[in-house]
């Protein structure tokens, strides 16, 4: 199996890369697989497959190598490189933008994707406002993209943004067909019908999808780059996790996600497996739902963070392959602040405030997990007893990722299990969307927090160009975040993902953390 890691390392928990070419199969014991095509198991099942509606990696997973978007991060890297866009050029003040497309590309539906194709792409995404769109909030409006001729594009940004090239190798930048709006329905732009079926230029594109059962994507025949080697991924929706574990030793998945330390540590030295480890930005926190009436309050907030049992977690649910957030931005990206207060388990202070809050007895408060991801289910029943020691009772609620992520859109619930990882490598990631208030919901700001000053200044960050200037703006961010008590900060975990060891060039990139290069993967026998 050949395994790219990237470059960057974590600079407290040592990499850790997993390279267990085990011994073969006896003869028998494994269900072969077809070689030409990956069965993926996950836990949960997708959302959507508009890419310009969601932000949720897992749905990501099946839309990713549908599209192509202007540019691409390169391998295992951050560096951007050419995609659609063969070259580009950016004005000296760094608001202008400059495209010159490939030429020969035509979208899965017969329509050319040219100069057009793209202004209307974007100009969808802004004018449908959705979750995909916030990423550019107050920097790019329709006006701002020009068709200079058929081959080359132009963007002009409101404002200076330093992500803005990086951005454009997300999801939410996915090239879409104009050949939607032949489906469009009462003025949605075609989103009932995208959300279902799929309108890109990349190297897959949806062949079926049985919601709650499997998404097949097959081999895009018309693709203008490298052929993938696998016809097929299947993505199977496998939602017990013992389950899946059971079909990757079997060999009847070839690669799973999302199960536990446990049964990851299980898996390993089994014959025929390969766990894949590498550091990551990925981190798991609660949303503590400012809408509440209780958790409007931020001695409430304070008091909930002092009553987890971090450490407990880290070691029960984690296995130690975690350390301890210390704010919103996580170690290892440029703007961490490694002195900002940590909240630690005190008891006796949560009761305190609880009572300075006006809640000495306590008082009863939901939590919202998909079940499908079993960590989230382990976390909660921790959190349920640390906080009913404090006199917080907690009913854990359970559904489905779908309805769980409409209920967050929502602000339907008072507590919430969420991970985050960043589609590019800057700060902006886990400050903007995070605290800007008009994210509330599945954009981001998944607590409804609503602050004035950190208005202010996730929005100043956003457009300092000036280094120095920009990191100071962070550290007043995450001050500010962590007195709040905004979420509980849980941990920044180890990524682990397991495989048959006949998955050949899986490549890991810390921005596609649940998106693996299926373009670039093939079987062996």
């Amino acid at each position: 199996m050949a395994v790219r890691v990237f470059g960057w390392m974590w600079a407290v928990v040592p990499v850790v890369v997993v390279a267990l070419l085990a011994a073969p199969l006896p003869a028998g014991s494994a269900q072969a697989t077809p070689q030409d095509v990956l069965i993926f198991g996950s836990t949960s099942d997708v959302e959507t497959m508009d890419p310009q509606v969601t932000v949720d990696n897992i749905a990501w997973r099946a839309i990713y190598y549908c599209y192509d978007r202007l540019v691409q991060l390169k391998g295992g890297t951050t560096e951007v490189a050419p995609q659609l866009a063969e070259s580009w050029t950016i004005s000296p003040d760094g608001k202008t933008f400059t495209f010159r497309l490939r030429r020969g590309v035509k979208f899965t539906d017969g329509t050319p994707l040219d100069a057009r194709a793209v202004q209307f792409s974007f100009t969808r995404l802004l004018k449908m406002g959705k979750g995909a769109a916030g990423l550019w909030d107050g920097i790019l409006d329709a006006s701002g993209i020009t068709v200079v001729n058929p081959t080359t594009i132009r963007f002009t940004l409101k404002t200076p943004f330093a992500p803005f090239l990086g951005s454009l190798a997300t999801d939410q930048a996915s090239i879409v067909s104009p050949g939607v709006m032949k489906h469009e329905s009462g003025g949605d732009m075609g989103q009932a019908w995208l959300a279902g079926n799929s309108a890109g230029s990349g190297p897959f594109r949806l062949k079926e999808w049985r919601r709650g059962e499997r998404l097949v994507l097959e081999r895009n025949p018309t693709y203008w780059g490298r052929k993938p080697a696998l016809r097929q991924v299947i993505i199977r929706n496998i939602p017990d996790p013992a389950v899946l574990r059971d079909l990757l030793e079997r060999g009847e998945v070839d690669m799973g996600e999302t199960l536990t330390d446990d049964q990851l540590d299980a898996l390993k030295g089994k014959p025929g497996i390969t766990v894949f480890e590498a550091p990551s930005f990925l981190v798991t926190y609660l949303y503590l739902n400012n809408k509440n009436p209780y958790l409007s309050k931020v001695k409430v907030r304070q008091a909930i963070s002092y009553a987890i049992d971090y450490e407990g977690i880290i070691r029960g649910v984690k296995k130690g392959r975690a350390v301890q957030m210390r704010g919103p931005i996580p170690q290892g990206m440029a703007g961490h602040d490694k002195t900002v207060f940590q909240y630690t388990r005190n008891v006796a202070r949560a009761r305190q405030l609880l009572a300075e809050a006006g809640y000495p007895q306590g008082f009863e408060l939901s939590l919202l997990i998909d079940p499908g991801i079993r960590e989230w289910a382990d976390i909660a029943t921790i959190v349920q007893a640390n906080l009913a020691e404090v006199g917080i009772k907690v009913k854990i609620e359970g559904f489905a990722r779908p309805t769980m992520r409409a209920k967050l859109d929502k602000a339907d619930f008072d507590m919430a299990t969420g991970f985050w990882t960043p589609d590019y490598p800057d700060a902006d990631m886990f400050t903007w969307f995070w605290f800007y208030s008009k994210n509330g919901g599945l954009a981001g700001n998944r607590s409804f927090y609503v602050n004035p000053q950190m208005d202010r200044l996730v929005v100043a960050q956003r457009q300092e160009t000036d280094p120095a200037k920009r990191l100071a703006l962070f550290r007043q961010i995450q001050k500010i975040a962590v007195e709040d008590a905004v979420y509980v900060y849980l941990h920044q975990a180890i990524y682990r993902i397991p495989m048959r060891d006949r998955v050949r060039g899986y490549v890991y990139n810390p921005m596609l953390l649940f998106m693996p290069n299926f373009n670039g993967i093939s079987k062996g026998p």
